[in-house]
């Protein structure tokens, strides 16, 4: 999240009156992320009336477009609808999620309650697994389809404009990487692995809690449809590891694991793919980082991650597979 495009409280405004939801009480950009213009927007309701302020986060979409954008909409409307705790997308009278605010494309969803917990125990961690799996049997049904659009032709199209950045090390690295998930891409038990649709960035700070109670995963901007273990991988190599080395906790891992094969169990495939992914959610992340550390985007509050901080993950996964397994 990031503010790359200035808001004002008359376009807030505008909005609001689409949508039946009052006045605006309050307009604040919000700092962090990298990818679109989010801002909080506490509003009267439909009810003036009321004493309580109703809270929500209005999105401006600065990447994608607005072809892109009902499957992400969709999606958390499906998945609010099936019970999940996710953002639901505020619609008009005429049933539309996709608005324009200042230009741009943009969506209005009810603001989640709670934090993000930076340092998470084991108990957080099984929370999310156990309501990863129960949103990955929840997608099962949901109509769209579309690629994950950060996966290996993003990396394909993305990995030779940050190749000058690096050392020889690194590049070395990079390619030998690439190699190797184009080479696993094309093998039968990769197109095996159960797919459907995929938050892609369940990171610890898109998740929010109230106390060790989960009440919510946010920012699906980067969803789309690919293999569940992806998803599990991206979510282990950030939940359950130490961030200072990249290391594996492995109680966390386990609890983890265990808590979402509660609700779905893992195939075969799956369990025999499990490192390979774990290498394949590092790669995509360290790309992604690198790209937006060395080229980056004009933005009020925006701040890049530090790329390192994939590197060192990704060196121990392609170093040490037996170690970070748990089958």
């Amino acid at each position: 999240m990031a503010v790359f495009t200035q808001v004002t409280l008359l376009q807030a405004q505008a909005l609001i009156d689409q949508l039946n939801l009052g006045q605006v009480l309050a307009l604040k950009g919000i700092e962090g992320g990298i990818e679109n213009t989010n801002y909080f927007l506490d509003c009267t309701g439909a009810d003036t009336q009321a004493s309580q302020p109703q809270h929500f986060v209005l999105t401006l979409f600065e990447r994608l477009g607005k072809e892109e954008l009902p499957f992400y909409l969709h999606l958390m409307k499906h998945l609010a609808n099936k019970g999940i705790p996710v953002p639901d997308p505020q619609v008009n009278a005429q049933g539309d999620l996709l608005f324009e605010v200042a230009g741009k494309p943009a969506a209005l969803v009810n603001r989640l309650s709670g934090k993000s917990h930076l340092q998470p125990n084991e108990k957080h961690c099984a929370t999310v697994a156990q309501m990863l799996a129960k949103m990955h049997l929840a997608g099962q049904d949901y109509a769209l389809i579309q690629p994950n659009l950060r996966g290996l032709n993003w990396w394909l199209e993305t990995a030779p404009s940050i190749l000058e950045f690096l050392d020889e090390d690194n590049q070395a690295l990079l390619k030998q990487e690439m190699a190797f998930q184009v080479n696993l891409a094309q093998t039968s038990q990769y197109a095996s692995l159960p797919k459907g649709a995929i938050h892609a960035d369940l990171f610890r700070d898109n998740v929010m809690f109230e106390g060790e109670q989960l009440t919510g995963f946010f920012d699906f901007y980067f969803a789309g449809t690919d293999a569940w273990l992806f998803d599990v991988a991206v979510c282990l190599n950030d939940w359950c590891i130490d961030l200072e080395s990249g290391t594996i906790d492995q109680e966390r891992m386990q609890a983890f694991l265990k808590a979402y094969q509660l609700e779905r169990p893992f195939t075969t495939q799956e369990r025999r793919l499990f490192h390979p992914l774990l290498r394949a959610a590092a790669l995509r992340f360290w790309i992604s980082r690198l790209w937006d550390f060395y080229l980056p985007r004009q933005a009020d509050l925006l701040k890049a991650h530090d790329p390192k901080h994939f590197e060192r993950i990704l060196k121990l996964r392609a170093q040490s597979p037996l170690s970070d397994s748990p089958f």
